[in-house]
């Protein structure tokens, strides 16, 4: 991954390299790299095997299920291992849908939510096998727990709610919506199941289920310094819900296939790493991203010749979070001009980059956004430092002094 004092030459200038896209992807920690090369020369056997390389690999395995659940707080068959956070929110919605006896399931989620769980739920419209209520965020992009309890009805049977957005980095009140899902159960005598997609939110928030009251969350080690290919899907016990995919009874007969044992095993030593450095890297990241919005704040009107806007609450937002939006100008282009400076950021989530259209979550926080308005995400990550901030906001100052006479 390019380092901060990694440079290359642009117009026979010497550029850094600045990687600002962390909720994208984050590259691997070396040490997790040298144990998951450990397990592919060692404990290469299939783990349902019931020869002794094949037992050795099952316990392998299994030791790492048991380190995820005891950070989750959870017990070891509760944890189910897939090939990542979008594959989770797959399982957890079709899977409770399959489960269900209602006729036309009811699903409430919010109209902020990652692909993965809004291009399911228009699917499931699509097709008539469920109804869902897409509850609107505030103009901050959290959402109130009493918006999500009066959508509850007799039909529903989940409510999928993002604990940390991947756009504009809000933090959902998850404990108030669970709580207001259970009161809804008690006195109903429901089962409405609640699911989270914790994926941006586990290096920075905590994670233990009980407390946060959910049945089924989701998340992805690629967000937090681990190996690609890889995510995990939390299920409370007694949770109705089933397999998804055929092919065998692997993972308690919830996720069938050959397991992933070096990716298993460096999901659970990642999670095991940002649990240790969390409340470390939460204080350092808040300081560094309170000082890049002080630094665009200070930014002359004269730079951009028009306001700047932050986009989602500056207060229950990830640490690692900044979001923009600048009137006028193509996100892409914006996007274009940072990396021919050596600056790699983002303009939406990456599974939507590239569309040409402005960013739905941008849309649902602000009525009055147009494609034309260029929306910037920066995500900040463990190696980022106040001096690669700094070339940023200079080279922002460069690039919209430069657009600006084409784009009014």
């Amino acid at each position: 991954m390019p380092k901060s004092n990694d440079f290359y030459e642009h117009k026979n200038q010497k550029i850094r390299n600045v990687y600002l896209d962390y909720a994208a992807a984050t590259p691997i920690e070396p040490t997790i790299s040298s144990v998951m090369q450990k397990i592919y020369k060692e404990n290469f056997a299939n783990p349902s095997s019931i020869h002794s390389l094949g037992v050795e690999a099952g316990r392998v395995l299994e030791k790492s299920r048991k380190d995820v659940a005891l950070i989750l707080g959870a017990h070891s068959h509760e944890v189910i291992f897939t090939s990542g956070s979008t594959e989770s929110n797959n399982l957890a919605i079709f899977g409770v849908l399959y489960a269900t006896e209602e006729r036309l399931p009811h699903i409430v989620t919010t109209n902020i939510e990652h692909s993965s769980i809004l291009e399911i739920c228009r699917y499931l419209e699509r097709i008539n096998k469920a109804k869902v209520t897409y509850m609107e965020v505030e103009a901050n992009g959290i959402v109130h727990p009493e918006k999500i309890k009066k959508a509850l009805n007799k039909n529903t049977v989940l409510v999928s709610v993002m604990y940390g957005n991947s756009e504009i980095g809000t933090i959902q009140p998850i404990r108030e919506i669970a709580k207001e899902v259970r009161h809804f159960n008690k006195i109903n005598n429901k089962k409405i199941i609640f699911h989270t997609d914790a994926t941006q939110a586990v290096n920075y928030l905590p994670i233990q289920v009980l407390k946060l009251g959910v049945d089924l969350m989701s998340m992805g080690s690629v967000k937090f310094y681990g190996p690609r290919g890889i995510g995990m899907l939390y299920i409370k016990r007694n949770t109705a819900i089933r397999k998804i995919m055929q092919g065998g009874d692997q993972q308690f007969d919830l996720r069938s296939g050959s397991y992933n044992l070096p990716g298993i095993v460096g999901f659970a030593e990642a999670l095991k790493l940002t649990e240790k450095i969390k409340e470390e890297k939460l204080l350092r990241l808040t300081k560094l991203r309170d000082y890049f919005f002080a630094k665009l704040q200070k930014l002359s009107k004269a730079a951009f010749d028009s306001d700047l806007l932050i986009n989602g609450d500056l207060r229950n937002r990830l640490p690692n979070n900044i979001n923009i939006t600048i009137p006028n100008i193509p996100s892409d282009l914006l996007v274009i001009e940072l990396s021919a400076r050596g600056i790699m950021a983002s303009a939406k989530s990456a599974c939507k980059s590239g569309d040409g259209k402005a960013s739905y979550v941008i849309k649902a926080i602000n009525k009055n956004a147009k494609d034309t308005d260029g929306s910037l995400r920066f995500s900040l990550g463990r190696q980022t430092t106040k001096a690669e901030i700094d070339y940023v906001i200079k080279a922002l100052v460069e690039i919209l002094k430069k657009l600006k006479k084409w784009y009014k």
